[in-house]
């Protein structure tokens, strides 16, 4: 027993002078006490014969039972406004389609799908918190299910978020059509082009730089706007049933059970935004609020779907288009408001729809660099993705069947 006092001893000073704070100095003897149980048990052998051991450990311990990163900086009302932001946005265009095409009691479905996400957002937060190492969905999914569960989920997480970006494009193109209707640009150089695909091309060059931004504390007031072109596009549906002369008498059917499975993916989609709830979750200075944070976003935005739905389907009945700013009167000063805002929706939704794979690029090769350096790589791979987006966007006219495909793509992460 004398011997051990002489180790103990010697050990404790040296750990006093190679320490950098008395922190690390408790948390050192902590672990020579363990040292301790190891020799006296048998059973395995101590880690750590020399000093350098010692301070690696330590080290380690500090950076495993941190709670949350360094750059938490997004208080409950950002996280808030980023999940409210990711959720609501061009999913609220078509459930007025959705509502039409699968009958009055599909609304029902709507709400279910809205507490099912939202509980899984909760359950998201909880594995977060139980496992600090997990960072996003592929983490989770090699925790559960090991190198295979990590390839399949992250398969599908990226597929939704090319998908997604993809029906914000197409949604871009079809509104500016609208918007700028009569209007004629051509180059000589590129004769085949429309006015409508030139004007979605400067569009897109404009929201290139949001794609430069990772800090969602940053990005928040992207997601702020967003939120308000939403409620711009829902007030203006309101003010065409209330001044714009249109008569809301047309029936809703009651059920169209053979629509429902696609009309599912619709719903879907409004709902789909769990891809990015990890790092919502991540960027908390309080984590322990995330499922608050959930609560209260998919409150909000299944309440605004589902009025919305009902009031579209009376506007419009059969005849609405599965973007409803579409199927609003022109001419009216309302719908040249509706419009504009569905425009800028998807300017806004690109930054935030990128942050996973730009957190995963930047933790999976970039670590070492500066951060001037990550800025500009993440950058020049965000623009470059969404150029080729853009591209495959204008070749893809169907909105509707892209944002069911999405949504239905949108389930496979969260079943894993």
């Amino acid at each position: 027993m004398n011997l051990w006092k002489i180790f103990f001893n010697s050990k404790s000073s040296d750990i006093s002078t190679n320490c950098e704070s008395t922190h690390e100095v408790n948390l050192a003897v902590k672990w020579v006490d363990g040292c301790e149980a190891c020799l006296e048990d048998g059973m395995r052998p101590c880690i750590g014969s020399n000093d350098h051991e010692v301070q690696f450990q330590v080290r380690n311990e500090i950076n495993e039972t941190d709670p949350h990163p360094s750059d938490a900086k997004s208080s409950f009302l950002h996280s808030v406004a980023n999940m409210i932001g990711m959720l609501i946005g061009l999913g609220q265009l078509s459930t007025s389609y959705g509502l039409e095409n699968a009958g009055w009691i599909s609304s029902f479905l709507l709400v279910a799908l809205g507490i099912a996400c939202a509980y899984s957002s909760h359950l998201l937060g909880k594995c977060l918190e139980n496992n600090r190492k997990a960072r996003n969905y592929s983490d989770i999914g090699h925790h559960a299910f090991g190198s295979h569960g990590r390839a399949i989920t992250a398969v599908f997480i990226y597929l939704e978020i090319f998908m997604a970006l993809v029906s914000y494009t197409i949604s871009l193109h079809d509104n500016l059509k609208m918007v700028f209707l009569g209007t004629n640009i051509r180059f000589s150089w590129a004769q085949h082009v429309s006015t409508s695909q030139v004007l979605t091309v400067f569009a897109v060059l404009v929201a290139l730089p949001s794609l430069w931004l990772r800090d969602l504390s940053s990005i928040s007031f992207l997601s702020i706007s967003g939120i308000i072109m939403s409620l711009m596009i829902f007030v203006t549906v309101a003010c065409t049933a209330v001044f714009g002369g249109v008569a809301t008498n047309h029936t809703i059917p009651a059920l169209r059970l053979k629509n429902i499975p696609h009309i599912s993916g619709l719903y879907m989609f409004s709902l789909a935004g769990h891809i990015v709830f990890p790092d919502i979750h991540r960027a908390m200075k309080d984590p322990s609020k995330f499922t608050k944070v959930s609560i209260v976003s998919f409150t909000f935005v299944t309440l605004l779907y589902a009025s919305l739905a009902f009031m579209g389907a009376k506007l419009f009945g059969p005849e609405v288009n599965p973007q409803i700013t579409l199927s609003m009167p022109r001419g009216l000063v309302f719908t040249k408001i509706a419009l504009w805002a569905t425009v800028l929706t998807p300017m806004t939704k690109y930054a935030l729809e990128f942050t996973p794979i730009a957190i995963e690029i930047e933790h999976r090769f970039l670590y070492s660099m500066t951060s001037r350096t990550k800025m500009i790589v993440r950058g020049t791979i965000g623009s470059t993705l969404l150029l080729i987006i853009l591209v495959l966007a204008l070749s893809v006219p169907y909105f509707q069947y892209v944002l069911g495909l999405t949504g239905s793509m949108s389930l496979a992460p969260s079943r894993l």
